[in-house]
């Protein structure tokens, strides 16, 4: 067995490795850039080396740094995660010439599974199914166009080197074609460097069905049963389980041995993924086969009592497969969520900033000891960067059934609180609560098909969550006051009660309260509501900015934790998170938000196209620029009617978080 690996990656992968590498005994290397300094990754790994500057290119995608890094350690092996260069043959190849061993496939099966178009010929020739569809060399957008027409619409479009639902395009009609065509094979260019794409026939209502398998280097090959992986945004995975909901046991066989025969096509060694596309009645198709270890792979952990990681450190160092087919079975089910920095009501934009805050449920790291495990590269006090996926940690729960996983997964991000950039907890929390996800109607079209379930209208802040945000504020006046009597916050007068007129607002807009100070309790006013608060309890959190509150809401009991970051205020009660903003009426005297005739950036990105020109008049709704951001294509509409007076950057360059894009005058009309 290896004495010392490299890995070359960052965040919850890198730690993932290095937790079963310190388990077997295995001395562990870090490679970081300038923006992953005192990231956890490498914190986790017993030595570091760092490799360049924050974006990618210059960092975790160079090739030779890292093997340098490699050698320069002493390391015998690299393992590559996912993402960045897993799925690279120049790297595995670069790895064989260095006279280290990548752990993952030969640079051969990499390259015959690269391209989705090859691998789909090959698997035709194994005899796996495929989707209707043209998977050939031909790039000319006239004749891709043909193509869809005779496919018949609605149509995909996919990038062919291709992955993490990068490079897609859903087309509708033959008049959308060249416009996403166009678009497509810009962002497979930007996040592959190949702009090659494929087309494929459109299947309603799919689900999307994944078999991991693992191959020695005898040759013999399994396959460790089924994830669902079907609810997806954005064409990228929103959470996964296993075993897949309904599936059958000569539905799992067949499936298991297509993978394998699509595995053993290529001669494939270690942990791959193959992914299929299935019908509602069954039926299924070979869509693509990701030659690394996947990000939902803790779920199959969960349901196996196998450590893949394991089994791939071992693999690679020349073992035999450590369990037959037979000896594989399939215990409980496991459901992973994926919580990302993004905002959900916001098309799931990501989201940037500093975890000022970070409290988690009880759980495990990397096993099946407890119900709940936790995935995570990212720290409170960490920042969530504009260079890199948004990930904040994978959440996984096991149990005898799927009814107890999704009882479980439901407490579990009850739990989960976080304060900084925007996340998808509550949208998660919905989802696993929504009627089509409990009862297993799953395809990729879920999220789409119940935006009304999972994307309720704004509901008015309750008058508990107010009335822990302001004993919040009067706690911290009550900290920062001194002995003077005069500083004093708590409204005390003499023969009379005083009225506090207080303002926070929520997203939906302004709240308007009022505090009425009594001798032994305060009345919460906003209208014609009133409620009597007494009783109010406090207790501060040593390492944190948390305060927990109990306090009596006209004879109810109420429990909950604020959260105070400047004048927001984040209220967690009962399982749920708000965020009120407290304005000071003071300290925004004279102050009125400037609005109109600005565009701006929604978080830091690079122009890649300028879609009119200076002084040209546009209709609202209308596109006017593209902008690349977290691997991402952003359009910015108009907001209206009107003209664009001004072009304030062009393309290439790169632009800040709120930066004005152009000068826009609205005509109106």
């Amino acid at each position: 067995m290896f004495k010392k690996i490299l890995i070359a990656n960052r965040g919850e992968i890198a730690c993932r490795v290095a937790a079963t590498a310190h388990r077997m005994g295995i001395r562990t290397v870090a490679v970081y850039s300038d923006a992953d300094t005192d990231a956890a990754h490498v914190a986790a790994c017993d030595e570091a080396v760092y490799i360049g500057a924050a974006e990618a290119k210059q960092s975790y995608l160079q090739i030779a740094r890292i093997i340098e890094a490699a050698q320069a350690t002493g390391a015998e092996a690299i393992h590559p995660g996912y993402g960045f260069l897993s799925e690279n043959e120049e790297f595995a190849a670069a790895c064989e010439q260095a006279g280290l061993i990548f752990i993952g496939p030969p640079a051969t099966a990499i390259h015959a599974m690269g391209s989705k178009s090859a691998a789909k010929a090959l698997m035709e020739k194994a005899q796996v199914p495929l989707v209707p569809g043209y998977h050939g060399e031909n790039q000319d957008p006239d004749f891709l166009h043909k193509q869809a027409d005779s496919i018949t619409y609605p149509v995909l479009l996919k990038a062919s080197a291709g992955g993490g639902g990068k490079g897609m395009r859903i087309v509708q009609t033959s008049a959308e074609f060249k416009e996403a065509l166009a678009s497509c094979k810009r962002e497979a260019i930007n996040s592959f460097g190949d702009d090659k794409v494929l087309v494929e026939k459109y299947l309603q209502r799919p689900r999307h069905i994944e078999i991991q398998i693992f191959a020695d280097k005898t040759g013999e090959c399994v396959y460790l049963f089924e994830r669902d992986c079907s609810v997806q945004r954005r064409h990228q995975k929103v959470c996964e389980e296993a075993p897949a909901p309904g599936m059958t046991e000569e539905r799992r066989r067949a499936m298991g041995e297509a993978a394998v025969a699509a595995a053993q096509a290529v001669g494939y060694v270690g942990a791959g993924t193959v992914e299929f596309i299935a019908n509602q009645d069954g039926s299924f198709y070979f869509m693509e086969m990701n030659t690394r270890l996947q990000v939902e792979h803790p779920v199959t952990e969960m349901i196996t009592d196998v450590d893949l990681v394991e089994w791939q450190l071992k693999i690679a160092a020349g073992h035999p497969l450590p369990k037959k087919q037979s000896e594989l079975i399939i215990k409980g089910h496991a459901i992973e969520a994926r919580i990302y920095a993004e905002n959900p009501e916001k098309g799931f934009l990501p989201s940037i900033g500093t975890l000022h805050y970070l409290h988690t449920p009880q759980a495990a790291s990397f096993t099946r000891d407890q119900a709940v495990r936790i995935d995570a590269g990212i720290r409170a006090g960490d920042a969530i960067s504009p260079y890199y996926d948004p990930m904040i940690a994978k959440l996984i729960v096991w149990g005898e059934d799927r009814a107890a996983a999704l009882k479980k997964m439901s407490q579990a991000l009850s739990e989960y609180e976080i304060v900084g950039p925007a996340t998808n907890i509550a949208f998660l929390s919905r989802l696993m609560q929504s009627k089509p996800f409990a009862t297993a109607d799953l395809d990729t079209g879920l999220i789409e098909r119940h935006q009304d379930t999972l994307f309720p209208p704004h509901q008015p802040v309750p008058f508990a969550v107010l009335a822990l945000a302001c004993a919040r504020l009067h706690h911290d006046e009550r900290d920062h006051s001194s002995d003077d009597p005069w500083a004093q916050h708590h409204g005390w007068r003499m023969n009379l009660q005083t009225t506090r007129p207080l303002q926070f607002s929520d997203e939906a807009g302004m709240i308007e309260l009022a505090w009425i100070y009594a001798s032994d309790h305060g009345i919460l006013s906003s209208g014609d509501k009133r409620i009597k608060i007494s009783d109010v309890h406090a207790k501060t959190h040593e390492h944190d900015d948390a305060v927990e509150f109990d306090l009596v809401a006209d004879n109810i009991k109420v429990h909950g934790k604020v959260v105070r970051v400047a004048e927001n205020f984040h209220v967690f009660h009962a399982g749920q998170h708000w965020q009120l903003t407290w304005h000071d009426p003071i300290a925004h005297a004279g102050e009125a938000e400037l609005e109109g005739g600005r565009l701006t950036a929604p978080m830091p990105g690079k122009i890649i196209a300028l879609l009119v020109k200076k002084d040209e008049l546009v209709q609202q709704g209308a596109p006017l620029l593209i902008m690349e951001a977290m691997k991402m294509e952003h359009t910015i509409h108009a907001p209206s009617n009107g003209k664009v007076e001004d072009l304030l950057y062009a393309v290439g360059d790169q632009v800040p978080e709120g930066a004005q894009l152009l000068a826009f005058t609205a005509t109106g009309v």
